[in-house]
C-alpha cells in the first residue's frame, strides 16, 4: 500500500475501560463546566445512566438538567427543542450520553447555540465562526463512532435529507468510552449498531479519501469488531467482546473522520427515508453487494484481501445471517418498480462521491437489484 498524504490534529480524548463513567464529574470540571446539560433519549433515561451521571455532577457541585428526549435519527425540530432547554439552563458544557443521535442531537445544539442561525447554515464543513462549548461524548452503542468525528447528521425536518454538518470545534474534547454501559442494549440495537460500525470500518478502508492515517484505524477497527460481533451474538454479557465492540465503532469513527463513506451508506439512506429501514439494517442490507461492485477494482479487492483472507462479502453476509438480518430489500416492502427512484436518491447522496469506483444512477440501479 502506497503512503499517502494526511495532516491530522487530534480534537478528542478518549478515555476506555470499564466504569469510566465515574470519570465524568472530575472531566467536566477540568474542562471549567459548572452547568451541564445532558442530551440522551428515553431508552437511555430508563436504564438509569442519566440517573448514574447527574450523581457523578453532585458528587463535584456541578449543576445539571437533562434534555432526555432525543429521537432515532434526529431532525432539525429535535436540534430546536434541545437548543431551547439548554438556553433556558444556561449550559456552559454538554455530555452527549446515548448512541448517535444523542450525540449527534448535542452536536447540533452546539452549533445553533453558540453561532446561531439553523442547522442548514452549518451544512458541509467549517461553517462555524465562534468558539463552541466543550463537549463530552459518552456512547451507550458500538456503533456511529460519533464520539470520534466532528460532523452532526441532522435530517431537515421537512425534506427529510440527511445533512452533514461538521466543524473541528464541534468534535468532543472528551469521549468516555465505558463498555460496561453497552451491556444493557437489547439484542436487535447490538445487531443494528454492530453491522453500521463493520460497515464504517470496510468502506472507510476503500474510499477516495483513505489516507496513511485512516487506513490504521480502518484495519484495527474490522479486527476487533469482526471478532467482537459474533462473540457479542452468542453471550451478550461478555464484557471484554464489549469493549472489543465499543472500541472497534470509535476506531471507525476516527476513520470516517479522515476517510468519509461510500456507497452503502448512499443506498442505506434511501431504503432508510422511503422505507423507514434501520440505519444498521439498511446499509448491512446493501455492504456485499457494494463489495462486490467495488472488488472489480485490483486495488480495492488487494485492500479487501488484507481484511480478510476468504471472500469478504461471503463473510459479511455471514454474519448478517448470524444476526438474523434480512438480506434482500423486498423484506422491507421493496418493489421492484422502487428501483429506480431509490437509484435517483442514492446518487444524490453524499457520500456516493467518495466511493473508489464511480457510479451511476444505473450501476445504482443494478445494485439495488442484486439486493433485491
Amino acid at each position: 500500500m502506497k503512503l499517502s498524504p494526511f495532516d491530522h490534529l487530534p480534537t478528542t480524548r478518549l478515555i476506555f475501560g470499564n466504569g469510566s463513567l465515574s470519570q465524568l464529574g472530575q472531566l467536566t470540571k477540568e474542562l471549567g463546566g459548572k452547568r451541564a446539560l445532558i442530551v440522551s433519549d428515553p431508552g437511555i433515561m430508563k436504564a438509569g445512566y442519566v440517573e448514574k451521571a447527574v450523581s457523578w455532577f453532585r458528587e463535584v457541585d456541578v449543576a445539571a438538567e437533562v434534555y432526555g428526549e432525543v429521537q432515532e435519527n434526529p431532525s432539525t425540530d429535535d436540534v430546536t427543542r434541545c437548543v431551547e432547554v439548554a438556553r433556558a439552563f444556561r449550559a456552559d458544557i454538554l455530555i452527549g450520553l446515548g448512541g448517535g443521535s444523542s450525540m449527534d442531537t448535542a452536536k447540533g445544539c452546539n452549533f445553533i447555540l453558540t453561532n446561531g442561525g439553523r442547522m442548514q447554515d452549518y451544512w458541509g464543513t467549517g461553517k462555524a465562526k465562534k468558539d463552541m462549548l466543550p463537549l463530552i461524548a459518552i456512547p451507550t452503542t458500538a456503533g456511529t463512532g460519533s464520539e470520534c468525528q466532528s460532523y452532526a447528521l441532522i435530517s431537515d425536518a421537512e425534506t427529510h435529507v440527511k445533512m452533514a454538518c461538521g466543524d473541528p470545534k464541534a468534535a468532543a474534547k472528551v469521549a468516555i468510552l465505558d463498555p460496561e454501559l453497552t451491556l444493557s442494549q437489547p439484542r436487535r440495537v447490538t445487531v443494528c449498531t454492530g453491522i453500521d460500525a463493520l460497515s464504517h470500518a470496510i468502506e472507510t478502508a476503500v474510499t477516495s479519501k483513505r489516507n496513511s492515517w485512516s487506513s490504521l484505524f480502518s484495519r484495527e477497527s474490522f479486527l476487533l469488531l469482526e471478532k467482537g460481533f459474533e462473540r457479542v451474538l452468542h453471550q451478550a454479557d461478555d464484557l471484554e467482546a464489549r469493549g472489543m465492540m465499543l472500541l472497534g465503532a470509535a476506531y471507525a469513527g476516527m476513520a470516517i473522520e479522515n476517510s468519509m463513506l461510500g456507497a452503502a451508506h448512499s443506498c442505506a439512506n434511501p431504503l432508510t427515508a422511503k422505507f423507514n429501514v434501520v440505519h444498521g439494517e439498511a446499509v448491512g442490507v446493501m455492504l456485499p453487494h457494494i463489495i462486490r461492485f467495488n472488488r472489480q477494482l485490483p486495488e480495492i479487492q488487494a485492500i479487501y484481501q488484507t481484511y480478510f483472507s476468504g471472500d469478504l462479502a461471503d463473510r459479511v453476509s455471514e454474519l448478517l445471517q448470524a444476526a438474523e438480518m434480512p438480506q434482500k430489500i423486498r423484506m422491507y416492502g421493496v418493489k421492484e418498480s422502487d428501483l429506480p427512484e431509490l437509484a435517483a436518491m442514492a446518487s444524490k447522496q453524499w457520500t456516493a462521491q467518495f466511493n473508489p469506483r464511480s457510479l451511476t444512477p444505473s450501476d445504482f440501479v443494478d445494485l439495488y437489484r442484486a439486493a433485491f
